[in-house]
């Protein structure tokens, strides 16, 4: 069993966390980014998603392992309410709880910031993901049919929603 401290991310964590998201940027449809967003990209989005919602990274022996945040859901005002939240880990350490301790400390800190809603879009198929989403309260509401097209084929991407 792997053994891993939680806290809240850091725009030092950049590196470590574009480690991370780089491979289902380059090499899966999950992502439907095309590019791996640069370490300063990624240390302005901590920082972004810190200030308005909340990020946090789970850490095994010394590194980065997994990392979980809330962002902005839509744009219009009567959305503010909601947020949109991911969690990604590790290729190697996925399925070992890291990413259920992410949204269990993460979704109780959104509910305390006074959101009310938690959507999370999965590119389909992903039954890890999905998995991972239900296990912790997530319920699918829907699906958009071919809604992204990379890697030379379309993806349907699924929602899930839980309230918080």
């Amino acid at each position: 069993m792997t053994v891993f401290d939680l806290r809240e991310a850091c725009p030092g964590d950049a590196e470590s966390i574009q480690e991370i998201y780089a491979p289902f940027v380059k090499e899966t449809p999950i992502s439907f980014e095309t590019e791996v967003p640069t370490v300063d990209e990624m240390s302005r989005r901590i920082e972004q998603y810190r200030a308005t919602h909340a990020y946090y990274v789970a850490i095994s022996n010394n590194k980065v392992v997994g990392y979980a945040y809330g962002s902005v859901h839509r744009a219009r005002e009567a959305y503010k309410p909601s947020t949109e939240v991911t969690v990604y880990v590790s290729q190697n350490e996925q399925q070992k709880g890291i990413g259920r301790s992410l949204y269990a400390k993460l979704l109780p800190r959104l509910r305390q910031k006074g959101f009310h809603a938690a959507f999370a879009a999965i590119t389909l198929p992903n039954p890890k993901s999905i998995a991972l989403h239900e296990a912790v309260g997530f319920t699918h509401i829907g699906t958009f049919k071919e809604v992204g097209r990379k890697l030379n084929a379309w993806h349907d991407v699924g929602w899930w929603q839980r309230l918080l």
